[in-house]
């Protein structure tokens, strides 16, 4: 490697790589057909440096006109390469920060823990994080929260205990579905074949593709999680009885297999939405339920009933975040519906999902007031920012300024969940 060798790589606001010099190919060792539109400046660098200083480094290069520093590259044969790097904002011929560019030579005369950058606590808390997708898991404290809300209103006692093993068996049996649909879809190569603008609401953490942890070390996660959600489940069966254990047996084989072969349910049509919302929905809000009045079935309609708004609304949620994967589901045969209508088309069902939670909580509140009494129509306020997701959708389902509509679908399930809940107690 010569001493005056000079890496140069442009990329876009997310990182992803729009030149790659010769230099840059002697230096990591990828070829610019490999690498160009395919790659991003992460993939160089250890997922914990990335989440712990890359943001910031590029934040002062933006606020300074620069930044300079030593750090730990990775070539593409994963050996660690110890450089000095400057980087600076692009920006277009009107002016606007358009990404980064990169000039990198190696220092021959360190060694990697000589310039590595340190981590800190926090850096390796959020890495976990991310890991487990813990953002997503107000999708399990929605229906838990308003399997027992439901149950108050008619006049059972709320224990608190159990309900505190249900949200925490809840949180396990979801975070073993999490990290095992993120290592299927590695195995499957669908993360891998996703280049695409990355947001942080994306249908995966990409964990194993930043080295955040290896895809042996992902799926032990599932394995351990899974198993102590069924630990946890024991008392909650002895309480609540045998239909406990159909319930929480649906969920793991149907959140396992949503990427797992052979049945891969993520890729059949619509059967991965239906079941996410099934299962997040009226299965699990009768689960939580059944454990406040141990076992009773005499309104297990009314639960089943309650758990379909968020259904449509946690639907909403995976279906939004098929839109920046689009690419890279549809190079792996992973035929969800976004896939199959296309980008373009599959805008409509974001709006119906959005539209049928929202009319199910007044069909409800009419139909049985016993149970849906008309405080909980409070819910419908968050109808409003319902609006804004949907134009945010309709602007940019093809860019990354969709992100917004990402996240604020997971805000909209979550408040809308909330109001619901709030009101069937305290109606």
């Amino acid at each position: 490697m010569s001493d005056n060798l000079k890496s140069v790589i442009t990329c876009d606001l997310d990182g992803k790589i729009e030149t790659f010099s010769e230099g840059a190919e002697q230096l990591f060792g990828y070829t610019q057909n490999e690498i160009i539109g395919k790659g991003r400046v992460s993939d160089f660098s250890s997922g914990q440096i990335v989440l712990g200083h890359v943001v910031n480094w590029l934040a002062e290069s933006v606020e300074k006109g620069k930044w300079e520093g030593e750090t730990v590259f990775l070539h593409k044969d994963g050996h660690e390469m110890p450089c000095k790097i400057k980087i600076t904002p692009t920006k277009n011929k009107e002016g606007d920060h358009t990404g980064y560019c990169g000039v990198t030579s190696p220092l021959k005369d360190k060694e990697p823990d000589q310039v590595r950058p340190k981590i800190n606590i926090a850096t390796k808390l959020f890495s976990w994080m991310v890991i487990m997708r813990l953002p997503f898991l107000t999708a399990t404290i929605v229906p838990i929260l308003l399997g027992a809300a439901v149950a108050s209103q008619l006049g059972y006692e709320t224990d608190w205990i159990y309900f505190a093993m249900t949200m925490f068996g809840g949180f396990l049996l979801h975070i073993g579905t999490n990290t095992s649909n993120d290592y299927f879809d590695h195995t499957s190569g669908t993360d891998e074949a996703n280049y695409n603008y990355m947001v942080p609401f994306s249908g995966g953490s990409r964990s194993i593709q930043m080295g955040l942890i290896s895809a042996k070390g992902m799926l032990n996660v599932a394995i351990i999680t899974f198993a102590l959600s069924a630990l946890v489940g024991i008392p909650l069966i002895m309480k609540a009885g045998v239909n406990i254990l159909y319930l929480g047996i649906i969920g793991f084989l149907s959140g396992l297999f949503y990427t797992a072969p052979p049945f891969r349910f993520a890729s059949r049509k619509g059967m991965g939405e239906l079941l996410i919302g099934l299962n997040f929905g009226p299965l699990m809000v009768t689960g939580s339920f059944l454990v406040q009045t141990s076992g009773d079935l005499t309104y297990i309609l009314d639960a089943a009933l309650s758990g379909i708004p968020i259904g449509f609304l946690v639907a909403a949620i995976v279906f939004v975040n098929q839109f920046p994967d689009h690419d890279g589901d549809k190079a792996t045969g992973k035929n969800n519906l976004v896939v199959v209508f296309g980008p373009e088309k599959a805008r409509i069902g974001y709006v119906f999902l959005i539209a049928g939670a929202f009319i199910s909580i007044i069909t409800l509140a009419l139909a049985r007031p016993g149970t849906f009494p008309i405080l909980s129509l409070i819910s419908l306020i968050t109808s409003f920012y319902s609006i804004y997701t949907i134009k945010t959708l309709y602007k940019y389902y093809d860019n990354r300024l969709l992100q917004p509509a990402n996240a604020g679908t997971i805000g909209l399930h979550f408040l809308t969940g909330l109001f619901f809940c709030a009101g069937i107690w305290l109606g």
